[in-house]
């Protein structure tokens, strides 16, 4: 039994060093090719996710904040927000799940702040995400731009 507690999150986040992307992975599934992936997503506010989606194959994904607070984002083909959250736990905003095919991204609001992901597998590098064009790479100068914009057009 994998007990999620307050106590395992912290060892989760002191365990992990953040790289230079500002969050970090922790696999709760044994191997990629399992069918429900399962995992941590400890973030700091520096972090940026390019916005994308889960297509071909599609791929529906679920998030659920067990610490902080994460702005979750969803776009329409022309990269305009069309409906957002911001997941916290303290104010009753517990989880959301993105269907397949919609394009999405979270924006993180508080330093260690830490998401439970579910999404179905495989784990395929080259299919798991298509990146939405309109949206800057991930690292390039405009990445935290485009979170401040987003962050001001919702008042944030």
């Amino acid at each position: 039994m994998l007990k999620i507690t307050g106590d395992f999150i912290g060892k989760v986040k002191s365990g992990l060093d953040l790289s230079k992307r500002g969050r970090a992975n922790y696999n709760i599934h044994k191997d990629y090719n399992d069918p429900v992936q399962r995992l941590f997503n400890i973030a700091n506010k520096a972090t940026y996710v390019r916005p994308h989606k889960h297509e071909n194959p599609d791929k529906l994904e679920i998030f659920v904040i067990l610490k902080g607070r994460i702005l979750l984002v969803e776009f329409d083909d022309s990269g305009n927000v069309t409906d957002y959250v911001v997941l916290d736990k303290e104010k009753g905003n517990f989880a959301v799940e993105i269907p397949p095919r919609v394009w999405h991204s979270f924006i993180c609001l508080e330093d260690g702040s830490c998401l439970y992901e579910i999404k179905q597998g495989p784990y395929i590098l080259k299919t798991d995400k298509n990146f939405a064009p309109w949206a800057p790479e991930e690292f390039s100068g405009e990445a935290r731009l485009y979170n401040k914009k987003i962050l001001l057009q919702l008042s944030l």
